[in-house]
């Protein structure tokens, strides 16, 4: 009869453990356990469900949608083929001259103004027409001012710490850091928080389809309207400040931060990269 050396049953028992312990893993994973965490820079913010399907567990507290809207005649205006040529070659040459600007003049601009931006932002198309965005316009100096504390305390942390060097460096074309003056010269700051899901008057919980596309095509509106009001921004996505965020401007847990854009006019002395855009036939393919 074969024996076991002391040296084979401490492999042999070191072997089963090794087995048990991955057998167990494999268990969590399927009782729906959290995985390893996510990479650090990854803004825990953005990460609210856009999936069309919601938990059956959860069906009762979800409203039914409406089953019938009406129906009107669609009203289009159609140009001759020459002005068509010519107005979307002005609102190309328009939007061309867009660029990130980070230095913002204190002038104050008009509301009225403002206020027709993100009106124009709010006719984005959007899943199911559920309109899953909110613009929060930030004016007062105090609160603009705690909103740059929040930001360049985490944005600090970032660049040192959770983006990475490849990421740091990339931006060094761009002469930014974590210092952001804008976010108090700046007039305006607008805050689009996109709305995981929605309330019925009933108050039960209203899906909202794809809603982070829907709100990232209406910030794409709202970045072609203030271009074309003669303002200026710059796309700002701070990272990992979302929740600080939402409860300073006291907005629900059901809306989480996509994006913020300083508002304004141009200060005399901004400067900006002496970038260039990739050329027609880099961008678009012909079938």
């Amino acid at each position: 009869m074969f024996l076991l050396t002391p040296v084979l049953v401490a492999v042999v028992c070191i072997l089963m453990v090794w087995i048990f312990k991955n057998a167990d893993r494999g268990t969590e994973r399927r009782n729906g356990e959290p995985r390893a965490e996510a990479r650090p820079w990854v803004d825990e913010d953005l990460t609210g469900s856009t999936d069309v399907h919601q938990e059956e567990a959860e069906a009762d507290e979800w409203q039914e949608s409406e089953e019938e809207v009406e129906h009107i005649p669609f009203s289009h205006t159609r140009y001759p083929e020459k002005e068509m040529v010519k107005r979307s070659q002005e609102f190309y040459e328009l939007l061309n001259k867009r660029r990130s600007v980070r230095f913002i003049s204190h002038e104050q601009v008009p509301m009225e103004v403002i206020d027709n931006v993100i009106k124009a932002a709010g006719t984005a198309p959007s899943g199911a027409h559920t309109e899953p965005w909110t613009f929060v316009v930030v004016k007062d100096p105090d609160v603009k001012h705690k909103i740059r504390e929040i930001i360049e305390e985490e944005e600090e942390i970032n660049y040192l710490k959770r983006m990475g060097p490849r990421w740091v460096t990339d931006l060094k074309k761009f002469r930014t850091n974590w210092i952001k003056e804008y976010l108090d010269t700046a007039p305006v700051l607008i805050l689009i928080f996109k709305q995981v899901h929605g309330f019925a008057a009933n108050g039960k919980k209203k899906i909202h389809y794809y809603n982070e596309i829907s709100v990232s095509i209406a910030c794409g509106i709202l970045l072609a309207a203030l271009q074309n009001a003669g303002l200026v921004t710059v796309t700002t996505t701070p990272l990992n400040c979302g929740p600080h965020l939402r409860v300073l401007l006291n907005r629900p847990t059901n809306e989480k931060l996509l994006m913020l854009l300083p508002v304004g006019y141009p200060s005399e002395d901004a400067t900006v990269p002496n970038l260039t855009r990739k050329t027609l036939d880099q961008i678009m393919v012909t079938v």
